[in-house]
């Protein structure tokens, strides 16, 4: 059974920084993609950020030259470095994994909180 297990989250002031981890459990094979979206309270779940196995990015609008997303395929491990964090990038972030065959898989979510 596959399980993608995030951490990193927490609380954190404005203007600092956090880095998230997602690491995957139980086989995994040909990923396309890997990433990260986060869900803000009665709001919809957003894309923030994600990297094709080729290493190609892709992020919102809002976190583009804040955050930097990076990922291992072989290890099956997604992070994504987060600088001058803004109040409004609370949220709880979800990993996501998706592969070519096997369709897609979600983390648990982990909650960031940033206080003005």
């Amino acid at each position: 059974q596959v399980q993608l297990v995030e951490s990193g989250g927490g609380l954190v002031q404005a203007g600092g920084s956090l880095r998230l981890s997602c690491a995957a459990s139980g086989n995994i094979f040909r990923l396309s993609h890997m990433g990260w979206y986060r869900q803000a309270p009665g709001k919809q779940r957003e894309l923030v950020a994600t990297i094709t196995s080729a290493g190609g990015t892709n992020y919102a609008a809002s976190v583009k030259g804040r955050f930097t997303i990076s990922g291992d395929n072989a290890k099956k491990t997604v992070y994504l470095q987060m600088n001058r964090i803004q109040p409004e990038d609370t949220a709880v972030y979800y990993c996501n994994m998706e592969t070519v065959i096997m369709g897609h898989y979600w983390g648990q979510g982990t909650q960031v909180t940033v206080s003005s």
